[in-house]
């Protein structure tokens, strides 16, 4: 499996420079077999799963549950967790609180741990109180995760 983290508040003109080139780097993974893996989302998600389908690779979302049951995303991004679901070809629930900023972390934590790579959108700020990008990088490498950092030229945040 391979995964994406990164900064939750790319411009559209950076998650178009994204996009395109995930689309390059999935089609040799696409082509060895493997899947992608994202937790569902606006933004660099939504990006990963285009790119995904787009280079012929197998896409899971992760979704999550409350007591086993899917639990209802916040209204942002809900639209985006609708067209995940229809590039994706599998669905996993996972138990997390999609509200709990640390949830989410602990819940990409746990993904990661279960890929061989991750693709980090990551400009290499550290990480603060709305963005644990550089925290996430941190954890994948210290887990023995493949990291490629991806920051094309001419990206930028909007925050």
């Amino acid at each position: 499996m391979i995964a994406v983290v990164g900064h939750p508040d790319l411009t559209a003109p950076t998650l178009e420079m994204v996009e395109e080139e995930l689309r390059r780097r999935l089609a040799e993974f696409a082509r060895a077999g493997r899947a992608g893996l994202v937790r569902a989302g606006q933004g660099l998600p939504v990006a990963f799963g285009r790119a995904a389908r787009a280079a012929g690779l197998a896409l899971v979302t992760v979704l999550p549950t409350k007591n086993g049951v899917p639990d209802v995303l916040e209204s942002s991004d809900r639209r985006a967790a609708g067209e995940l679901l229809l590039l994706s070809e599998q669905v996993r629930l996972m138990e997390y609180d999609p509200a709990d900023r640390g949830a989410c972390v602990g819940a990409d934590e746990d993904l990661m741990r279960s890929c061989a790579r991750v693709l980090a959108v990551w400009d290499g700020s550290p990480s603060d109180g709305r963005d644990a990008t550089a925290h996430l990088v941190a954890f994948a490498r210290s887990s023995g995760v493949d990291v490629e950092v991806l920051w094309p030229d001419g990206a930028s945040r909007s925050g």
